[in-house]
Formats: structure tokens, sequence, C-alpha cells
């Protein structure tokens, strides 16, 4: 079974049957002030139990329950006594469990659907009695289990949700969780506060305290490097890191040559004033080059780099072992600024694919002899920045938009030379100093500007044939990078980026703008 974090408060657990939405599941708990844990519906009742669980909610899913092979729940979960609740395919998982019936009704209902309350429910308390939910299933619920009140339906789904309230169980077709389903949140805020009575109590206050102290159990007195990029997550991972340990921290800060503009910079100033961490700086940049050369498969290069990274971290800790030794301290931790949404996309959720492998988790070398810390693992982004905030830290840092560690890296569409990085550097300090002069920084989630180095188009400039490549903005808005739609921006405004890439960045003729949501995109092209 998966391993989540030790925490104070019992967790509601999120039963993961391999639904992309899981984690936003778990997000929405976390919303109502109600903490969160997500496990794989092959953990078994006792290990649930394990997990001493105030609430279970079980995911939605890809599969049909009649399936051979589909995934399946230990009956036994429901025997626990806990309050639980089912949403699409757990709702129907919860209806053929209990003695219900689920068949493939032949009305597929996708996106946006009516639904009509037929009775009265805690769990659609205050919810009008015809709203718009958000529906993904081509299989519903015919019966429901005996001794269960049906309390809504739709067209294509006559038993849309139903519950029993002696039990503690309630279950539903469509999917709260996402912003579409237009009461969804109040569903799920029903079903924690009032039919399972747990209190808004978990906050950003208490990650803090709790982290603190499982960091301290972890590290001790031994001395302890941070991985410092300068973005949110390292920074707040770092911060949280030096508010447990204080001066046994030594941050490290790797120029990898993949920075954007005034990156380097902006940490070793702007950081390390505001939270008086000591920091190391190392110039890798050609170290990175060199690996990088005539590599052009993304997941390639992202392993790349997760190892060269390493490799820089373990090159300062051989600089600092003299220090550490007469200090009677050995370095052998190192603080990363993991969060959820990287450990889901490369593959360590519950029954989720591999999207891709971010650099600090699935790219990381399997001789690595560091112990990692890593206290944001089970965060998303929006906590995290609310974290950075409760501890100190500067606006200027904490909303800061998202950055990936590998950088321009991949952001670079082919090999990664010196001439393409310098390029792209330009163009993305353009489309950034425009989104800022426009005031549009706290309206997008990121803005990545893409290079497609391998990629050439006939253009004019001055008077002559230009034969240059082509400029990618992607922007996108997001609430934890899990989905994501692109951001509507001004045409001015892209007109005012584009004829400044156009003109001021050699080698560039032409500026497009990508539209493409995630699901099917990723935020990042590679």
């Amino acid at each position: 079974m998966t391993e989540t974090p030790e925490t104070v408060q019992r967790p509601v657990l999120v039963v993961d049957f391999g639904a992309q939405y899981a984690q936003l599941i778990a997000r929405r708990v976390r919303e109502a002030g109600v903490y969160s844990e997500i496990v794989p519906h092959t953990a078994t009742a006792a290990d649930i139990q394990a997990k001493n669980p105030v609430g279970i909610i079980l995911s939605g899913g890809p599969s049909s329950v009649y399936e051979e092979g589909a995934p399946r729940l230990d009956p036994g979960v429901f025997d626990l006594g806990v309050p639980t609740l089912g949403i699409c395919y757990g709702f129907q998982i919860m209806a053929q469990t209990l003695g219900g019936e689920v068949a493939a009704t032949g009305l597929r209902e996708y996106g946006a659907t009516n639904a009509v309350t037929s009775t009265d429910s805690v769990l659609l308390d205050g919810i009008p009695a015809e709203q718009n939910v958000w529906m993904s299933h081509g299989d519903s619920v015919a019966k429901a289990p005996e001794g269960f009140t049906v309390n809504a339906s739709t067209a294509g789904a006559p038993v849309a949700a139903f519950s029993n309230d002696e039990r503690k169980f309630y279950g539903v077709q469509w999917h709260p969780e996402v912003k579409h389903s237009a009461h969804g949140q109040q569903v799920i805020e029903n079903f924690l506060h009032r039919a399972a009575g747990l209190a808004n109590d978990w906050n950003s206050g208490n990650v803090i305290a709790e982290q603190v102290e499982r960091i301290r159990a972890q590290v001790g007195n031994a001395r302890v490097l941070s991985a410092l990029s300068g973005g949110v997550d390292s920074a707040v991972s770092t911060a949280l890191v030096h508010k447990a340990v204080g001066d046994q921290l030594v941050a490290v800060f790797v120029d990898h040559g993949l920075l954007r503009k005034g990156e380097r910079e902006q940490v070793e100033k702007d950081y390390v004033a505001s939270t008086g961490v000591r920091l190391v700086t190392v110039d890798a940049r050609q170290q990175f080059l060199d690996a990088l050369a005539g590599v052009t498969d993304p997941e390639t290069k992202r392993k790349i780099i997760g190892r060269e990274f390493i490799r820089s971290f373990e090159a300062v800790q051989r600089q600092l072992v003299d220090e550490a030794k007469e200090a009677g301290e050995p370095i052998k931790f190192l603080v990363q600024g993991t969060l959820y949404p990287d450990v889901v996309e490369s593959g360590g959720g519950a029954g989720t694919a591999n999207i891709k492998s971010h650099h600090n988790v699935g790219g990381l070398p399997e001789d690595m002899q560091f112990e990692l810390v890593e206290p944001l693992r089970t965060l998303f982004k929006d906590e995290v920045r609310q974290i950075g905030r409760d501890l100190g830290l500067p606006e200027v840092i904490v909303a800061r938009q998202p950055f990936p560690g590998p950088g321009l890296g991949i952001r670079i569409i082919g090999e990664v030379t010196q001439d393409r990085l310098d390029l792209l550097r330009d163009a993305d300090a353009i489309a950034r100093e425009e989104l800022t002069a426009a005031g549009l920084d706290n309206e997008i989630w990121q803005c990545p500007v893409v290079l497609l180095a391998d990629v050439r188009s006939v253009g004019v400039q001055g008077d002559g044939r230009t034969y240059g490549h082509p400029i990618v903005l992607r922007p996108v808005s997001s609430e934890d990078a899990m989905t994501a739609d692109w951001s509507r921006l001004p045409y001015d405004v892209l007109s005012k980026i584009s004829n400044r890439i156009t003109n001021e960045v050699r080698d560039v003729n032409r500026v497009v703008l990508d539209v493409t949501s995630k699901p099917p995109g990723t935020i990042e092209w590679e």
C-alpha cells in the first residue's frame, strides 16, 4: 500500500480506483477543513482500519464494475463502521457490493447533466431540487441496495444518488469534486460535517506543526542539504526544514544553465535576505550542457537532469564533509520540494499512469546515497503557498508562478544547446515582462514559453526571406496542475508579446498560441 505521512489528525481516506480526480477529491476534503489521504483500492480492510479513518470516500474510475479484472474493494471495508461516500465508480462499487444492481443502460451521460432530487437527504440538504451536475459514466445503478433510499435521478441514471443514514453510507453518480457540479462542494461538506460529524479544524498551521515534529524526528542532529531552486515548492520546503532544524540546514542552489533571466540573482539575494538560510551556489552550467548533448527524448532529458542534480548535491556534500565531521554531524539528508501532483504524474499515485517522470521523483538515480526529506509530498500548490505565507516568506516568492525544476531544458523541443537556451531565455523574458506590465500575473497559473528548436518556417523580415524557429506561448489557468485550461489573454497583450519576440529575438519569425486544455495535453510540452 502507498505510504503516507503519519499525522496527528485521523484522516478521511480517499480510495483510488484509478481516477485522475482522486487527488481533486482529497483536495476538496482539505478545503472543507478536514485532513485527507489517498490509498489504493487494493488496500485491505485491515490496511484501512490501521489508518484509523474518520471517513472514507470511494473515487471514480474508468472501469465497469461488472467486467472481469475491474478494480475491486475489500467488502470488509463496509463492516468497519466508518461513514462512507461513493462517487461515480465508487458509487457503483458500493451498490454492487451491498446487494444492489449495476448495468449498462445504453444511456451514457458525459458533461453537464440535470439531476432531480426526489427525497430529503442529509447529503443533499440545502441544495436545489434541480441542479446541474457533471457526469462521466456509461453504466448506472439500476437498483439500490436493501435499506437504501434513492435521493436523486437523471435521464440516464434512475438511481443517481442514494443514502443509508443508519449506516452512514451515501453515494452519488456524478462528480461533486469538479467545479462544473454546481453544488458539488456542498455535497462533500454535507457528507463530512453533517453525515460524518467532522469538525472544520485542519489548516496550514496544523501542517507546519506536524511537519516540524516529523522533520526533527527524522533528521535528529544531522546536517541537511536543501535543493533550493528559487521556486515556490523548494522555497517553502527549505523554510519549513529551517524552522525545524535551524543551522543544521545548508541550502544548495544549482545553477544548471537552464534558468530564466534573473533567477540566480533572485535566489542569492531575495531568499537569503528573507530567511537567513546559509546558501551554497554551484555553477554546474557546463556539466548539464555536456550531459544533455545530443539528447532529444523528453523522458531521457528529465532523467539526466534529475541525475545531474543529485551529482551536484553530492559534490557539495563532499565539500562540506570535513566541516560536518568536525561538528560530529554527518550529511545524509536532502530536502526536496516534491508536491503530490509530481508524485502522481510520475506514476506514484495509486493505480495511476506514469504521465511523465518529474526530475525529483521518477528521474532520481538509483545509486543516490541521500535520504530524502520531503515535507510537502502530500500537499497541493495552493496549500504550499499558504504555508509559505504562514512561515513569513515574502509574497514575491510565495506568489511566484510555477516553473519546472528541469527549467528551460524541457521547454526546448529538441536538443538543448547554449544558443537555443539563450534564444528561449530572451523570448521568455519578453513574455514575462509584458504579462506583468498588463497586470496578468495573478490571473494565470503560468505561461510556459516553448521553443520548437527542430522546426523552422519561412517568414519575411526586413523585406527578406527568413527561415526561423516558432515560439509557442502556453498560458494556462489551473488550481492544482492536475487539470488546466488555456487562459484567454487579451489580444493586445498577445500582439505586443508577438511583435517584441519577432523583432527582438534572433532566429524567431513566428509566435503561436497553444489553446489545448489538460487533459488531453499537459501544461509543459515535455
